[in-house]
């Protein structure tokens, strides 16, 4: 059995932004199990570490030196190797020599249908000790940063300047030197509350940090605060919102946490909950603490770097910043609410969205226009209409507020409560919150019609006016967020049951810049790009549901303009493939596709068909179109594919009674147009010659 030791990395930073260390740690641990296996290193687990000042790797039981391996190595042909007599030539005794075999220890093999000369090569493995230097280098190399700095005179750049590193196998400390460090078996615990940690062993790693008030472990830190925010709200009765976001940031912004609870000043309670829970989660990382009945009680949560010491001074601090943050927010909405919104959105043409797309004044007129034309094309009765373009005018207005000026977060939502008090109507109000859904990946679509509609006209403004101005998500790289809108778009749209066209709701957009006297790149340049744009975010949806690639591949192949029609579709072409009768339908359609490629376009007639199989087969043909079309044009593909599995034991029929390439080119033509028409009607569902 192969002997092993525990092995310990740990790289000692500056405090690391909190947003830098779930995928600091995810890198680590993955990087460290590729390199392990490159190296042919066995090992029973590893985990990675992270706190605001480290990035650290476990691995247990690595293997004191690389497996034995034998390889086999490709030479030159054999033509090469051996002469007319069959002696080895230069060329086979360098490739021996090379491999460190004798020529008589070659072989031959065909290789791609030519004889090579081959060898079996014994590769001895290595000590871990010699090999753990390069292992650390190019994991430490491996790690990248959304922002990396650079520090002193050092050419490298990390997260945050690195201050000590840590490198144990066993008991034994491996040589490694980094950024103007050296590797030891000395660690650092809390910044204020530790010192400087001994290590001996690396299983001793993680007790040895707790003494010095760190808990390593993030999983184990995350689980002590929640359960330490538990113990604090029970005590009055209350509860607190999972917010995983919330705690995940808590969790690696702190090493040692100790959750406290704060009071909220009981006046501050009558302004409105979003302005008491903004400036405690997004500025303070608070928690909100809620009453059974889901009211906001007048407390706070929150966590600090430390253990209990001076407690109540820490509360009172937090108290008093809290207090500030909500002075100035009861301060702006006194303040707003001294205006009408409606008051507010002449400001908005001195507000610049973009350079090339005019002012955020110009932009709500586009909305305006936009989303009147989706209600007309959603059939919106007049009452309906006018709320729409009310909402529009109003969606923006909350931008020039003092509220969102200094808490954007608020956008749409003090927008909604200042249009309730200005006595604006319900839907109007619920639209002006709703329009900016969906906010992030998982958020709710907007429920009211007024949301949704000019939600979908934000979106598609943003979106055409973007490319229409050269800005196109690239790589990883969307400053813009188009993909998240586009993702709305579609989404609220493959939820629409009366199937709106999103090419046209793009050229549309498109149009009403023109009107503005706005110039973008010409339509017929930046269509394509746009809807493959949209063709890709349409794609992703449907496979999120489930739907497998080639179904969706098959939908995909006619068109996804209308994203309602293509996700009922792809939704009845899963379901129906699974029964019974749908090889034989996916057999006559192949079949019927394939011969129809051979039609030469010339003109033909159903006069020129005489067997009674093709005779019946374009007689249930006529009777089956329109009935296929029609339930295609109410996307209902159920029925449509009902329709066209009649043709079915017609088609089988058919091919089991003539021979469709016969001589006679008349008769030719009118069976293989025949089969065109079968092919329109059978591919109701999509191009099924892409199925798997």
């Amino acid at each position: 059995m192969m002997m092993s030791k525990d092995f310990l990395f740990e790289i000692g930073t500056e405090e690391m932004p909190a947003k830098f260390a779930p995928g600091a740690v995810s890198q680590m641990e993955s990087n460290a199990r590729k390199l392990l296996s490159e190296l042919r290193l066995e090992y029973k687990e590893l985990k990675g570490y992270v706190t605001p000042r480290r990035i650290a790797l476990f691995v247990q039981s690595l293997a004191e030196k690389q497996a034995d391996v034998q390889e086999e190595a490709k030479g030159p042909a054999r033509k090469a190797a051996f002469d007319a007599e069959g002696k080895p030539t230069k060329a086979a005794e360098g490739f021996a020599r090379g491999q460190g075999v004798t020529t008589e220890e070659l072989y031959i093999k065909d290789f791609n249908g030519v004889p090579y000369v081959f060898a079996m090569k014994s590769l001895k493995g290595e000590e871990t000790e010699k090999l753990l230097p390069k292992f650390c280098l190019d994991l430490i190399n491996g790690l990248n940063f959304p922002k990396p700095m650079r520090w002193g005179e050092y050419d490298i750049r990390f997260a945050r300047p690195i201050r000590w590193l840590v490198t144990l196998y066993g008991d034994q400390v491996i040589p490694f030197g980094y950024a103007g460090l050296q590797a030891g078996r000395t660690s650092r615990g809390h910044r204020t509350l530790g010192g400087y940690v001994r290590l001996v062993k690396p299983d001793e790693y993680l007790e040895a940090l707790e003494s010095a008030y760190v808990l390593a472990d993030q999983d184990r830190r995350k689980e002590a605060i929640w359960k330490q925010i538990g113990a604090l709200v029970a005590k009055v009765g209350g509860k607190v919102d999972e917010d995983e976001s919330l705690l995940t940031e808590i969790c690696h912004l702190v090493e040692y946490p100790t959750a406290l609870m704060g009071e909220v000043d009981v006046k501050y309670m009558v302004l409105p909950e979003e302005v008491i829970t903004t400036p405690m989660k997004e500025h303070q990382r608070y928690f909100p603490v809620r009453g059974e009945d889901g009211k906001l009680l007048p407390y706070f949560i929150t966590v600090r770097n430390g253990d209990s010491t001076s407690l109540d001074l820490v509360k009172e601090g937090n108290k008093k910043v809290l207090k500030a943050r909500l002075e100035d927010a009861s301060f702006y909405y006194r303040e707003d609410l001294k205006k009408s919104l409606s008051t507010l959105v002449p400001q908005l043409d001195r507000v610049v969205y973009h350079e090339k797309l005019g002012t955020v004044g110009q932009r709500v007129e586009r909305l305006r226009k936009l989303a009147g034309i989706i209600a007309e094309k959603m059939g919106l009765n007049e009452k309906e209409k006018e709320l729409v373009d009310r909402t529009a005018y109003l969606a923006k207005a909350d931008l020039v507020t003092h509220m969102v000026y200094d808490f954007p977060e608020l956008q749409g939502i003090m927008g909604a409560y200042y249009a309730k008090n200005n006595g604006e109507e319900k839907e109007v109000c619920t639209g002006i919150a709703e329009h900016y859904r969906p906010r992030f990946a998982g958020d709710e679509f907007p429920a009211s019609v007024t949301g949704k509609t000019v939600s979908l006209a934000d979106r598609i403004d943003a979106i055409v006016g973007s490319f229409g101005i050269g800005i196109q998500p690239t790589g990883s790289q969307d400053p813009y967020a188009l993909r998240r809108q586009a993702l709305g778009v579609v989404g609220m749209l493959m939820q629409d049951n009366r199937n709106l066209s999103l090419p046209s709701l793009l050229e549309e957009s498109y149009n009403i810049f023109g009107d503005q006297g706005i110039v973008l790149e010409p339509l017929t340049k930046i269509m394509p790009l746009l809807e493959d744009f949209f063709n890709q975010r349409i794609r992703y949806l449907l496979q999120e549901t489930g739907i497998r690639y080639d179904t969706v591949d098959a939908v995909m192949a006619q068109g996804a303009g209308k994203p309602y029609a293509a996700l009922k579709k792809a939704k009845c072409l899963s379901e129906r493939r699974e029964e019974d009768g749908f090889h034989a339908y996916l057999n006559a359609a192949v079949r019927c596709v394939n011969l129809s490629k051979k039609a030469t376009g010339a003109p033909w007639s159903l006069s020129d068909l005489t067997d009674p199989s093709e005779i019946e087969l374009a007689k249930s043909l006529a009777e089956k179109e329109s009935l296929i079309n029609n339930a295609i044009g109410s996307v209902d593909y159920g029925t449509a594919y009902s329709q066209a599995a009649g043709l079915v034991p017609f088609i089988e029929k058919l091919f089991d009674s003539v021979m469709i390439m016969i001589e006679d080119e008349k008769v030719r033509n009118a069976r293989l147009g025949l089969l065109q028409e079968c092919v329109k009607q059978l591919n109701c569902l999509g191009d099924l010659t892409l199925l798997a």
